[in-house]
């Protein structure tokens, strides 16, 4: 492992988070896991180092987290996206910021629920200027990303308006263990983002730890 970037994850203690903190740790990346609470953030940090057998992963607030990575992924609920997302505006400047939200709507997190607009996603591309916004992993199971372990069965869309940040997110995604696809522009992650209901809905009828997708004949 000879890439030197250094990859925080915002949102780094929930499922998501933490799962793509792990993945990405195991590879050997240099993670910093952020929070609005730094110790929080440093406890779940020492919990993936043991789980994945590294000691790569650390733990930050969220503006030091976002302020000392190359790249930022984005992993924190559709209610919090935007606010977090704006307040870190300054540290992510000329960063590619990797968008892992999907608007999930408790109670009915099986149905399709796009906000106005149609992408939650793309709707923060206005509000960020000097980010280069890429739409990714929406629809990769949290179960999968913290078994490190074994290989993830399923492809990754990538949305962006930005070719090359694009490319250098497949890449970390094909470093991962995963294809990554590129699925056109950033309001194109409003497949993505609504095809995760849709696996919920798979996962429940047919009792899956996680669905996923995979392309063929590419």
């Amino acid at each position: 492992m000879t890439d030197t970037t250094v990859i925080a994850v915002i949102g780094g203690t929930g499922q998501e988070g933490s799962g793509l903190a792990a993945r990405f740790g195991h590879a050997g990346y240099r993670v910093l896991i952020g929070s609005r609470d730094a110790g929080r953030a440093q406890e779940k940090a020492d919990e993936l180092n043991a789980h994945v057998g590294s000691t790569n992963i650390s733990g930050a607030d969220n503006a030091a987290a976002a302020a000392a990575a190359d790249i930022v992924i984005l992993a924190v609920p559709f209610s919090g996206q935007a606010a977090t997302a704006l307040g870190l505006s300054a540290e992510m400047a000329g960063k590619v910021l990797i968008d892992a939200t999907v608007p999930l709507m408790p109670p009915k997190v099986s149905r399709v629920q796009l906000p106005e607009g149609g992408s939650a996603v793309a709707a923060l591309q206005a509000q960020l200027p000097d980010v280069k916004l890429v739409s990714a992993f929406q629809n990769v199971s949290h179960a999968h990303l913290h078994d490190v372990g074994h290989a993830i069965d399923c492809d990754v869309l990538v949305c962006g308006d930005d070719t090359e940040a694009c490319d250098r997110v497949v890449g970390l995604i094909e470093a991962i263990g995963m294809r990554g696809f590129h699925a056109g522009g950033i309001a194109n992650s409003a497949a993505a983002e609504a095809l995760t209901s849709l696996l919920i809905f798979i996962n429940r009828k047919y009792k899956s730890p996680g669905a996923g997708i995979r392309l063929t004949a590419v």
